[in-house]
């Protein structure tokens, strides 16, 4: 037959199963006091523990949900409701895997990078050569802003840039016009008092490589002479305006539209020389 202390303990403890662990551990150490006292009121006191043996429960163990006595343990395992898997999950902004294989790979993070320019491109524009001695301004406008499709004329053009028998004062007046005319006024004045630095013809070929890019022809304001690549002489001692509307070797070399003869309405100069020929002078692009 069964024990009757052990009947009664078992039962207690299938009811208390239901209840809060705090609850259970004090339960199940009430219980083996019980059955400890009982079971040597039974035996005898010959088999009541040893003195200082039997350990008291603690707080500490009740909350831990362990309780001792003597040699023997009993451990109430934690209920759901405080178990730490049913905490709310936490975030990062990152996954380890998804960190480490952005470190890996370098270009998932990088921005995005315009595309190269082309080694060579040259505009499509529509030539027209100057109407007047004088009109060399308004004819490389007009000649740099047909390859963005804008349609002017010299005279319309001349009006704007104030363009008399003495000619157009300065790029300052060329910048301002085709800015008037192109959306977004994408064009500034680059000036060269003295001749060219090295910094100052990398400049140009950067302004004219980028401008072409953007299909935007450069007016240049020029005086004195230069040689183009075919050694054809060229001058213009009382100054000139020219349209650059293209280049080649990655902006070393540039295609000129030159209005003041129709017979020849277009050559290549070296970047080196276009930047000579400007000094004094400046150019919009």
């Amino acid at each position: 037959m069964e024990d009757p202390v052990k009947h009664t303990l078992k039962r207690q403890l299938r009811r208390l199963t239901t209840e809060r662990p705090y609850q259970i551990v004090a339960a199940s150490a009430a219980a083996l006091a019980l059955a400890t006292t009982t079971g040597a009121l039974l035996a005898g006191t010959d088999d009541a523990p040893a003195a200082g043996k039997h350990t008291a429960t603690t707080v500490a163990e009740m909350r831990s949900g362990t309780v001792t006595s003597g040699s023997d343990a009993l451990v109430i395992p934690p209920s759901a409701s405080t178990s730490p898997t049913a905490a709310a999950p936490t975030t990062s902004a990152a996954s380890p895997a998804a960190k480490a294989k952005a470190k890996s790979n370098p270009d998932l993070t990088r921005k995005p990078q315009p595309p190269k320019p082309p080694a060579t491109k040259v505009l499509d524009y529509d030539y027209q050569a100057q109407i007047t001695y004088y009109n060399c301004g308004p004819a490389a406008t007009r000649n740099a802003l047909s390859a963005t499709g804008i349609d002017r004329t010299q005279d319309e053009l001349g009006a704007e840039l104030g363009t008399t028998e003495m000619g157009t004062n300065s790029a300052e007046d060329t910048t301002r016009v085709l800015n008037a005319e192109v959306k977004g006024s994408p064009y500034k004045t680059r000036m060269f008092p003295t001749a060219p630095s090295r910094t100052q013809i990398d400049r140009l070929q950067a302004d004219v490589v980028a401008a072409i890019t953007d299909h935007r022809g450069v007016v240049a304001n020029i005086v004195g002479d230069a040689t183009d690549t075919d050694g054809n002489w060229h001058s213009y001692g009382g100054g000139h305006y020219i349209a650059v509307v293209g280049y080649k070797d990655s902006g070393r070399t540039v295609r000129i539209a030159d209005s003041a003869n129709a017979a020849d309405p277009a050559y290549w100069i070296s970047t080196i020389d276009l930047a000579n020929w400007i000094t004094s002078r400046g150019y919009s692009a």
